[in-house]
């Protein structure tokens, strides 16, 4: 499973996609940064139930993301704006030019 960082964000993507439950438990997990043990007290379920689901929706969510790739290619895109940012603000004129070219032509694909 991945960190609870990566789940965070493959959830601020793909989070609508899964079951109310698993929203309701992932936002515990990884919005209000509760413990397996505080969602299980919270929930009145065992903690074992809770990393089951946890576990499950986390795989979900990597596996949307192996399908879709838009957390990646939304990082991708941030990185190279910040690339373009710091070329203009550094007066390099042609290569932000680059930059933004190369990521239109990502976006076209």
């Amino acid at each position: 499973m991945a960190d609870r960082i990566e789940i965070g964000w493959l959830f601020d993507f793909y989070g609508p996609l899964l079951t109310e439950r698993q929203q309701k438990l992932l936002a515990l997990y990884c919005n209000e940064d509760f413990s397996l043990s505080e969602i299980a007290a919270r929930e009145g379920i065992s903690r074992q139930g809770v990393y089951d689901a946890v576990h499950r929706a986390a795989r979900q969510l990597e596996d949307y993301e192996t399908q879709l790739g838009l957390l990646k290619r939304y990082q991708s895109m941030t990185q190279g704006l910040e690339e373009g940012l710091s070329a203009l603000e550094s007066g390099q004129t042609q290569r932000a030019k680059e930059i933004l070219m190369r990521l239109l032509s990502q976006e076209e694909e």
